[in-house]
């Protein structure tokens, strides 16, 4: 039956419908009582009718209906590898593979497109975030060239704002390669011992200037501890940290207050980041840790932040095996929390 058309399959059942008349009426011709002959051997020609019919149309509906059936299964996303019964109904069994199909294609395409609307948001604020410097740098050059060199009070002014500018540039460069080899598996993870009281004080004392600037209050809840041992990369920790209390301060009120908090949890400890500033509103929280999104984007400029910093700590925890997570009430402050290992002893 593979191969038959519908045409074919006409052609077969006249030809079978025709040889079964013949019988019939050459059954009944030689019957000695027509009557009986008749009572009998209509109702088996009927069934064989019937039966005839069904097992060939049955047959060639599968025939054609199996080949888009598989054509289906071995593109739907959950294929299973498995063929359909052929005791069932095939156009129920295709009906279902079709709805299953069109229900994987819907959401491929959806991600398709939030992917397409989140790369055109990402190469906008690349181009945006690189502008800025890139002009900056442009209009200092063209100011000396048109003679502002020979300018005592402008020419070294305006090559410390082009130096700064640069930096900017290269800083924005760096934590972009940051985010590309993390997402791509390339960054390793050196993992070992270490006491994170240290850490966080490390980073209060390189933070401590910026803090006093906003009179902001960096605290540490050591509860009574020495030593809190996690297991990790300290460098990268070190960071994690650091953009954490940077962020707290930047987004702090004057005479705030950030506060690192701890919490036993069997194995692992959780560590809380927490201040007192301007906070996140609820609209914003799910996309806070997005590349280049900047929930209140006049202040984060001004503040010189590249958007990059909260995207890194996701990826640098994640890529520790670990979870972070914010709450946050405008107006009254944030709360960011990860997750580390404990150190074995």
């Amino acid at each position: 039956m593979k191969n038959i058309t519908s045409k074919k399959l006409t052609a077969l059942s006249t030809s079978i419908y025709f040889f079964l008349t013949i019988l019939f009426f050459l059954v009944n011709y030689f019957s000695s009582d027509i009557i009986i002959s008749l009572v009998i051997s209509i109702p088996i020609l009927l069934v064989l009718y019937s039966l005839y019919a069904g097992y060939f149309i049955n047959s060639f509906i599968k025939s054609k209906v199996k080949p888009i059936y598989k054509t289906i299964h071995h593109f739907k996303p959950s294929t299973t590898g498995d063929e359909p019964d052929n005791d069932k109904d095939p156009f129920a069994e295709v009906n279902r593979e079709v709805a299953d199909w069109m229900q994987g294609k819907t959401k491929e395409i959806q991600q398709l497109k939030q992917m397409e609307k989140y790369r055109k948001e990402f190469l906008g604020n690349v181009s945006h975030e690189l502008k800025t410097p890139i002009f900056n740098i442009q209009g200092y050059i063209l100011t000396l060239l048109d003679g502002g060199i020979d300018d005592a009070d402008i020419n070294m002014l305006y090559l410390n704002r082009t130096e700064k500018s640069i930096d900017r540039m290269i800083t924005i460069i760096e934590d972009l390669e940051a985010i590309s080899k993390l997402e791509a598996g390339e960054l390793e993870i050196n993992s070992d011992g270490f006491n994170v009281f240290q850490l966080i004080e490390d980073v209060f004392d390189l933070q401590e200037i910026r803090a006093t600037d906003k009179n902001i209050e960096l605290s540490l809840n050591k509860a009574g501890e020495k030593q809190l041992m996690v297991n990790g990369d300290k460098q990268r920790l070190f960071q994690v940290f650091s953009n954490l209390v940077v962020n707290s301060i930047n987004y702090g009120k004057q005479g705030g207050k950030t506060t690192i908090n701890y919490y036993d949890m069997d194995n692992r400890y959780l560590i809380e980041v927490k201040d007192n500033g301007i906070g996140i509103k609820a609209s914003d929280l799910p996309r806070i840790f997005e590349r280049f999104y900047r929930a209140d984007k006049s202040r984060s400029r001004e503040q010189g932040g590249t958007g990059l910093g909260l995207a890194i700590v996701k990826h640098l925890i994640e890529a520790h095996n670990q979870t972070i997570n914010v709450t946050s009430t405008f107006g009254s402050g944030t709360s960011f929390t990860i997750t580390l290992d404990k150190a074995k002893a």
